[in-house]
């Protein structure tokens, strides 16, 4: 996603009005320069903010059908207002140039970002024509700022000035990303390159919504179906769920398991039956590669061949080496050597891990040794025997609104003096969203907070936070942020029960939340970050989870409203490492396979895919066999299609950073007011206004370590 074509609202603050001359002062035989076209006038419900609070999409006022116009509406608003900057007559300055590229676009980043979450989380035939549809429209947009010669000309000249311009730090970061973006977007090819690089613009857009759109259905339709029997051991309610999946797919009678978007399932740890288990995971992990009309495979070799292509273009020896430009990591070597270096422990832990559950198949009778579609049955068991715990026995003090108010948001009212009120007068999308006001630690109102926490079939598959609009002064928006999750929606009438999987993922998700509430940097083009710091903040708020005065406020009997008992809160703690070869394993699987795919060079030919995933994993030194990649390249999202080509490594890397931050707050004292100010203005309000590395190293002290992630999960001593 690139810096201004698909810029979400932020906050601008106007610059001095330096300038750099660039030309001698036209002489009167010189003819005027051309006139840019004139800027259309928007029309329809995206042509104002909405008039809810915040500007918050009032989705009573619009049809799915009315954001396909709205969106090519925008685009062409925009196409004329970046035109309008490119013919600009008078000396490019900060202001004529970039703060009015970022003020540029606000029709189309109201109706994207609506089309965006529709999309992603409630979706349908007209809002998936619709998304094919604008997709090579936005890539032609991005391609027609970042090519444009006159444009450029203004940025470099900007650029190569810099020093004379007075600019202040978020300015001078500002200027170098948007001169960076359009070097790395191609504006320095000639003129025929730049010709084939829209071609290959053109083809991603299209794949890659291909992909996507491709992997919902074929997600859904390869969800199986079982007979009551063959589900022994799952819970009334989940048996009830997998009823209504049955009958709203017209199979009454029938009980249908969802598909989750990862290898492993939620079901697999209470299916008895072991033919049962097989065909669940047999179903996730052949979703895609069963050579019908939902084959992914045709698309990916499409995919990571073109970004090898455009690597090569642009200069880049690989996709991987062209990504890492603006991270955190700034090498694929770099990311590697990161990774690699783990390796050995983890191998090791798998090991003993599978060898611990292939002793305790042999003592409960079984003859067989452990599977993938074993794992979690056996390890859920063995948990169990070990630390007297399940996910049974959790689930009753894990009840969802309780969770979010007396957890989550008890969390971050420690921390950042933030209160929450529930609103039932603003529209969502779906029955399924509930709403929430913030308030800041004086009292004022900060932000709206959307939660859509239950899997449904026109959902995407994961967990993400997004939003319909930032924080901006000079714009006069304010945070609408929302997250999204996939838990297993419960029967009507049952509690919504969470697993300790789902409750962290809820903490991790409003760490997404809580970055978006805080941004505060001035210029919308700094208030993302890039992948692999994105997700330290929200990896960090999952520690919030367990720490003890938080924990006895959430975790309470949805009947009786008691606390857990301290010997199962017990229980939990020292049950924290176990199974730790297993689940950082396949995400480390995953990290590996991603570099894999985009360390491919132009002018090789693309490998078939399930042979070159086979070689790839294989080569990764850990237990591919019995401990799978979280996601496989045929239904992998995340790369394919969610923006993270060559940056799944970034979950890990920020792991490190999530564990070296926290140690960081326990030496200071923990969940504190003080602390908790400490890193919303150190970290959490900065955006990419800074070097990711310097801003780490003030909040700190010290670089990033990666000793105590290996301690928290089990991979190292913990020091004494």
């Amino acid at each position: 996603m690139t810096r201004f074509a698909f810029a979400s609202l932020g906050a601008i603050a106007l610059a001095g009005c330096s300038t750099v001359t660039t030309r001698p002062a036209m002489t009167p035989a010189e003819a005027p320069p051309p006139a840019a076209p004139a800027i259309p006038e928007p029309t329809g419900y995206f042509a104002q903010p909405s008039a809810l609070q915040y500007g918050a999409p009032d989705f009573t006022r619009f049809t799915d059908a009315d954001l396909r116009p709205a969106i090519e509406q925008g685009i062409a608003i925009k196409r004329a207002e970046i035109a309008a900057i490119a013919a600009n007559p008078d000396a490019p300055t900060f202001d004529n140039t970039i703060v009015a590229m970022e003020k540029s676009g606000r029709m189309l980043s109201r109706a994207g970002s609506v089309l965006g979450s529709l999309t992603g989380a409630n979706t349908n035939p007209v809002l998936d024509a619709t998304d094919a549809a604008v997709s090579p429209q936005y890539a032609a947009l991005n391609d027609a700022i970042y090519l444009d010669d006159k444009l450029f000309a203004r940025v470099r000249t900007l650029h190569d000035n810099a020093a004379s311009l007075g600019l202040d730090p978020a300015q001078a970061m500002l200027l170098q990303r948007t001169y960076d973006d359009f070097v790395r977007s191609g504006a320095q090819l000639s003129a025929a390159d730049k010709e084939t690089l829209k071609g290959y613009n053109q083809q991603l857009s299209n794949l890659t919504t291909q992909f996507s759109q491709l992997l919902t259905k074929g997600t859904n339709a390869a969800s199986p179906a079982f007979d009551k029997a063959q589900l022994a051991g799952m819970s009334e309610g989940d048996l009830a769920a997998a009823a209504k999946a049955a009958e709203a797919r017209g199979m009454a009678g029938k009980y249908v398991i969802p598909l989750q978007n990862t290898t492993q399932q939620p079901s697999l740890p209470t299916l008895d039956n072991r033919a049962t288990r097989q065909a669940l995971f047999d179903a996730s992990w052949t979703r895609s590669v069963r050579g019908d009309q939902y084959d992914t495979r045709a698309l990916i070799k499409q995919i990571v061949g073109l970004r090898a292509q455009k690597a090569a273009l642009l200069g880049y020896p690989d996709w991987a080496t062209l990504t890492l430009q603006d991270r955190m990591v700034k090498t694929p070597a770099e990311a590697l050597g990161f990774m690699q270096q783990m390796v050995p422990a983890l191998a090791a832990k798998q090991k003993a891990e599978a060898a611990d559950l292939n002793a305790f198949i042999r003592k409960s009778g079984g003859n067989f040794t452990v599977t993938p579609a074993d794992w979690d049955y056996y390890s859920e068991r063995l948990k169990k025997q070990r630390y007297a715990i399940d996910d049974a026995t959790v689930k009753p003090y894990f009840e969802l609104t309780n969770v979010l108010e007396n957890g989550v948001f008890k969390a971050a009212n420690g921390l950042y003096g933030l209160t929450f009120k529930r609103r039932t007068d603003l529209p969502t999308y779906s029955p399924d969203v509930r709403t929430y006001e913030v308030f800041d630690a004086d009292g004022s109102s900060l932000a709206l907070f959307y939660l859509d926490p239950w899997k449904r079939d026109n959902k995407r598959g994961g967990a993400w936070m997004s939003s319909f609009s930032t924080n901006s002064d000079l714009l006069g928006t304010r945070p609408v942020v929302y997250n999204v999750e996939n838990f297993a929606k419960p029967a009507p009438g049952q509690p919504e029960l969470l697993g300790w999987d789902d409750v962290t993922t809820l903490f991790h998700e409003f760490g997404h939340a809580l970055h978006g509430m805080f941004f505060k940097a001035n210029y919308p083009g700094l208030a993302g970050t890039a992948r692999d710091f994105v997700e330290f903040p929200s990896q960090f708020n999952e520690n919030w989870a367990t720490e003890p005065s938080v924990f006895a406020s959430y975790a309470r009997h949805y009947k009786t409203g008691a606390p857990m008992p301290a010997a199962l809160v017990a229980k939990i703690r020292e049950s924290a490492n176990f199974n730790q070869g297993y689940a950082l394993g396949e995400t480390m699987e995953a990290a590996l396979l991603d570099m894999k795919w985009h360390a491919l060079k132009a002018g090789e030919p693309v490998p078939e895919v399930n042979a070159f995933e086979a070689a790839a994993l294989n080569a990764t030194g850990l237990q591919v066999q019995t401990v799978p990649p979280r996601y496989r390249t045929s239904y992998f999202r995340h790369i394919m299609s969610g923006g993270y080509a060559a940056g799944y490594y970034a979950y890990i890397w920020t792991e490190m950073l999530d564990h070296d931050a926290f140690a960081w707050f326990t030496a200071n004292g923990g969940l504190t007011r003080a602390n908790g100010q400490r890193f919303r203005d150190m970290v959490l309000s900065k955006g990419s206004s800074l070097d990711y590395a310097t801003m780490y190293r003030a909040f700190a002290g010290h670089d990033p370590q990666v000793g105590p992630m290996l301690e928290a999960r089990g991979l190292a001593p913990a020091k004494k």
